[in-house]
């Protein structure tokens, strides 16, 4: 089989040299981080709103949620999701108006406004961003489900046991404003906002939004009276304090580019919040904050039309993420620590490397700032997954390097201080998990409101932990993640994955992380898990997951194999077995001929954001992680078993 290896090393020598080519010269590699149309929505009817001058930007978001339309007249998160999606119908539409090249009368519009009356209206749009964009340019009354939790929260002390900062980072920006606008039941109209009110078939959910709250529901709201009963002062100075707090909130936590936490969703929040509080547009917190939401464009090409071209707003540019990893990958592959591209990146991601104290102090005290963040402009807001994926890139350098070794001990020790008290890893925040937050009756809450332990973190923090840093389970904090992970696997064998998708991902993740860290391959969880994944092999020998799965928690065959869902599942398997077994033989040819195939399953999104309204297609994941398992079977195999 020496041919079959040539050619795996062949396309690991073709994929080396076009992601060396396409370094940028600061060291970067600049992917798309694509969001589907719901930004690109939000942004014209806020640029619209403010009056802002940026008409060409306008224009092409315009024209690429236009192409994007299906043709029942709906817009789709993902390529199965076979109804479309109302919410993501409901903002372009609007957006298409807004933007004033788009008519009522136009054939796609006629379609968007069938689509959407057929569904029962733009009242039964559950997102609650789309909710907060319609009332916020007074298309609707502000959801109901806002007022349950008051602003004033934002005074209470965090010793309390239930505050303001046990929701999690990514809930609270977007939290913030929503609150400001509710509390102050902001609108802004104007002669050229669109009239929607003919889409709006049931009253009720327009004015009323009612709630059924259930006793789980109740018991977070309960908390929370009880603290504010605590507070000092009348109402009115309460309340007016709790705004001021609110607003500082937010000016504190802009990056230097003008967004919100480098986030655009809560950057159009935070601006529409600051008209509420009386700031002209032409504040300068909001012409910076437009102007650092116009940077977060991206042009792709679209494949085989023409050569031409659509742009796109990026929630938030993936550059630290995507250098990180392409770095350590080209590593994996055989490229030296001393070339000039692993130099370039190397150089780039050390000076990406936090200093600032950030949310994260709050739980986690004490500790030196040491992680990276996911987007360039990202100095205060570190991730535990960004952090490791920086380590991995910059592990050849710490032995010899005195500098890089600084930076080195500095992540590394902020990775094990971020180590919840359960054993397993979040995200963003250690120890912001409680469990009551996830019962209040708001949109997206079970999902966002916390950050837990995550099985895809606390893998790939393993993983980076035996691989990198050598260490393994003997280490009593090491077990203790092991450990979490086995009594968090599913019935079935797999685990679920917070920030992929979805089964696939996590299983992936939590395998490589077992055997780095010296779990045998024979530990009942490990053989089980890799039993799963070769019980759920396509019979063309890749693997796809539907984004069902993520809304569903239930694994959900997408009946289509995707480049990098196939990757993770051959990563995985590849680490578990001494030698190539069948499926991994199938997985790799089908792995190589993808790689040649452009059509949906190869965009098809495999990041996920939020479940049922947010997923994500890295551009740069066709690169990144077919590299990896091709790289790991040549380097475990090698000639000698062929």
């Amino acid at each position: 089989m020496a041919q079959y290896m040539g050619e795996i090393r062949g396309e690991i020598q073709r994929l080396t040299e076009e992601l060396i080519e396409r370094q940028e010269l600061d060291g970067t590699w600049r992917f798309c981080f694509e969001n589907g149309i719901s930004i690109d929505a939000c942004t014209i009817i806020l640029f619209r709103t403010l009056n802002i001058d940026k008409e060409d930007l306008i224009r092409q978001l315009h024209d690429r949620i236009l192409a994007a339309q299906e043709p029942e007249g709906c817009w789709r998160w993902y390529h199965d999701d076979k109804e479309g999606h109302l919410s993501a119908t409901v903002e372009a539409y609007y957006a298409l108006l807004y933007s004033g090249y788009s008519k009522p009368e136009d054939e796609p519009i006629q379609r968007a406004k069938r689509y959407i009356l057929d569904r029962g209206g733009i009242g039964h749009a559950g997102s609650l961003l789309t909710k907060a964009i319609l009332a916020a340019t007074g298309q609707r009354d502000w959801p109901t489900s806002l007022s349950l939790i008051p602003i004033e929260i934002l005074l209470l002390p965090e010793s309390l046991p239930l505050n303001f900062y046990d929701f999690s980072g990514y809930s609270r920006v977007h939290l913030v404003p929503l609150l400001i606008m509710a509390d102050r039941n902001f609108r802004a109209r104007s002669k050229r906002t669109p009239d929607l009110s003919e889409l709006f078939l049931d009253a009720r959910s327009e004015e009323e939004d009612p709630l059924t709250l259930t006793p789980e529901s109740r018991e977070p709201l309960k908390l929370i009276q009880s603290a504010l009963a605590h507070l000092v002062g009348t109402p009115q100075r309460i309340r007016h304090a709790a705004v001021n707090r609110a607003e500082q909130y937010m000016l504190d936590r802009i990056e230097s580019d003008g967004t919100l936490y480098t986030y655009a969703s809560c950057t159009v929040l935070m601006v529409f919040a600051l008209l509420a509080l009386g700031y002209e547009p032409q504040h300068p917190v909001i012409q910076r904050a437009v102007e650092g939401l116009s940077q977060m464009k991206f042009a792709v090409d679209r494949g085989g039309q023409g050569g031409t071209r659509y742009v796109t707003i990026q929630n938030s540019p993936s550059t630290v993420w995507d250098t990180a990893l392409i770095s350590y990958a080209l590593q994996k592959a055989g490229v030296s620590p001393t070339h000039p591209a692993i130099q370039r990146a190397a150089d780039y991601l050390r000076e990406r490397q936090h200093h600032r104290p950030g949310d994260w102090q709050i739980h986690n005290p004490g500790i030196v700032p040491g992680g990276w963040g996911f987007s360039e402009t990202n100095t205060f807001v570190p991730d535990v997954d960004d952090t490791t994926a920086a380590l991995r890139a910059l592990s050849a350098f710490h032995a010899d390097d005195c500098e890089v070794l600084e930076s080195w001990n500095r992540g590394l020790n902020w990775v094990w201080s971020m180590q919840n008290n359960d054993g397993g890893w979040p995200a963003f925040e250690k120890n912001t998990n409680k469990e009551m937050l996830t019962w209040l009756a708001i949109e997206g809450a079970k999902s966002a409101a916390i950050d837990p332990s995550e099985a895809d973190l606390t893998g790939r923090t393993l993983e980076f932990l035996g691989n990198f840093a050598k260490l393994s389970v003997r280490q009593d904090w090491v077990a203790r993640g092991a450990d979490w992970l086995l009594s968090h696997q599913e019935e079935d064998g797999s685990w679920y994955g917070r920030w992929g998708i979805c089964y696939i991902y996590g299983t992936w993740a939590a395998l490589t992380g077992l055997m780095a860290v010296g779990m045998p391959a024979d530990h009942p969880g490990i053989a089980k898990a890799a039993d799963w994944l070769r019980r759920i092999q396509n019979p063309d020998g890749g693997w796809g997951e539907s984004c069902r799965s993520d809304q569903l928690r239930r694994y959900v065959s997408l009946q289509a194999s995707i480049p990098s869902q196939t990757a993770w599942a051959l990563d995985a398997l590849i680490a578990v077995h001494d030698q190539p077994t069948p499926e991994i033989e199938r997985g790799v040819a089908r792995l190589i001929a993808m790689l040649y195939e452009e059509d949906w399953p190869s965009t098809y999104p495999t990041g996920a954001g939020l479940p049922g309204y947010f997923y994500v297609h890295y551009h740069s994941y066709r690169y990144i992680w077919p590299l990896l398992p091709l790289s790991h079977y040549v380097n475990k195999y090698g000639d000698g078993t062929h």
